[in-house]
């Protein structure tokens, strides 16, 4: 079948319920691209708003990065809908508030239909993101924000406190960028989310992902925070337990000894120091993690083991650029494993550089088993080149060199 001779009978379906079914609540299209089709969108989320009183229809695009909306309306609406009806996405929802009608786009074009009903407390929802611009708002009380002493009584910001706020909302629009990005977990049975944060520390993003997630998104999740300093532990055990969330608990240990008996649905690793974030990509690669987000720190490991090679000569000879080499080289072999167990997998901007030097985090998302030919020659080529083994490698033994040998 070639694209021209696909299925496209669910586009009128789907025009209809857009712009003439009051009950309209969403339209998402994710997943593989069918049929030689190539576009930079990796998910496309369409539903209704009202601007200055007038009805409009807000396309926001995903890609590797970032995600772009635009509101249209009049023949506009009609022009960019069909625009974006016309990429053979292979996963489509159409969500209304009284059903879910669920589209699968076969390898040959052929369309698959199933309906179901939509979440409990689904409702239409016409408010334009410019009034929710943040995961939390800083202008409303937060009973999460004041419990952590973000937030006073009134709803306002502490002075003090604003770039760990802001901090939080960056983290927030990352790990809610990933779920689009990832496309099956908010779409998930009764079972909640499971993420696990290695080396949570004070928790401050941890409990804001548990919180938002739970209270702001309506996602049920349960939550894990793993640190090795005891008296972190006792205090984060005490904030959930004062904010009654008994789905988000607390354990002393180290990454590396921390058992789960259930397959986590994202990992989290946010600064941990030098090879506690390798420990921290192993776990979730062992444990089938369908995200990892981790923002890494220092990066001694592989620091001391860089020789100065030609032609980086003018640059090794430089501590600061070595060090800072040194940084770049990890992360891309991390990047690179990752690539090699099937994630799909970038290094973004975590927060702006003016807040920290330590601004970068890595991205991985889980997909159908990929060829990694390619992956692992530009893996082994970077090793050659600068005579290094990186300890994810090490660490993670013959489950994963075993890749390097076929």
């Amino acid at each position: 079948m070639t694209a021209r001779d696909r299925d496209t009978s669910y586009v009128d379906s789907i025009t209809a319920t857009v712009f003439d079914d009051p009950a309209f609540v969403q339209l998402s299209m994710k997943g593989k691209v069918r049929l030689g089709y190539e576009t930079p969108w990796q998910a496309i989320i369409v539903r209704p708003v009202m601007l200055r009183e007038a009805w409009h229809l807000q396309i926001s695009y995903f890609d590797e990065r970032q995600d772009t909306t635009k509101n249209y309306t009049g023949e506009e609406a009609y022009t960019h809908l069909a625009d974006v009806l016309a990429i053979p996405f292979s996963d489509i929802l159409l969500r209304t508030t009284v059903q879910d009608r669920h589209f699968r786009i076969s390898k040959k074009g052929k369309v698959l239909q199933r309906v179901s009903k939509p979440p409990v407390g689904v409702t239409v929802d016409h408010s334009h993101d410019a009034d929710k611009a943040l995961p939390l708002a800083d202008n409303t009380p937060d009973r999460y924000l004041q419990a952590v002493g973000i937030m006073n009584q009134q709803g306002e910001i502490r002075p003090k406190m604003r770039a760990k706020f802001n901090q939080i909302n960056e983290f927030l629009k990352i790990l809610d960028h990933a779920l689009v990005l990832e496309g099956t977990l908010t779409n998930k049975d009764a079972s909640p989310l499971r993420i696990v944060d290695f080396g949570c520390g004070s928790a401050y993003l941890t409990l804001a992902a548990y919180h938002y997630l739970n209270n702001i998104r309506g996602i049920a999740s349960q939550l894990d925070g793993v640190d090795t300093n005891g008296t972190l532990i006792d205090k984060n055990t005490l904030h959930s337990r004062d904010l009654g969330w008994d789905d988000a608990c607390f354990t002393t240990a180290a990454i590396t000894n921390f058992q789960m008996e259930f397959t986590p649905d994202m990992v989290i690793s946010l600064h941990a120091c030098d090879t506690a974030t390798d420990d921290t990509l192993a776990q979730g690669i062992r444990n089938g993690a369908r995200i990892i987000l981790s923002a890494p720190c220092c990066h001694h490991h592989l620091h001391q083991q860089l020789t100065t090679v030609d032609p980086m000569r003018p640059v090794m000879r430089h501590g600061i650029l070595k060090k800072r080499m040194a940084d770049i080289v990890t992360d891309a072999f991390r990047a690179l494993i990752l690539r090699i167990y099937g994630y799909t997998t970038d290094v973004i901007e975590f927060v702006g550089s003016e807040h920290t030097d330590r601004n970068l985090m890595i991205r991985a998302i889980k997909r159908e088993p990929v060829d990694t030919e390619l992956f692992v020659a530009e893996y082994n080529a970077l090793k050659a080149f600068w005579g290094v083994t990186p300890y994810l490698e090490t660490h993670l033994g013959a489950d994963f060199t075993q890749y390097l040998t076929r």
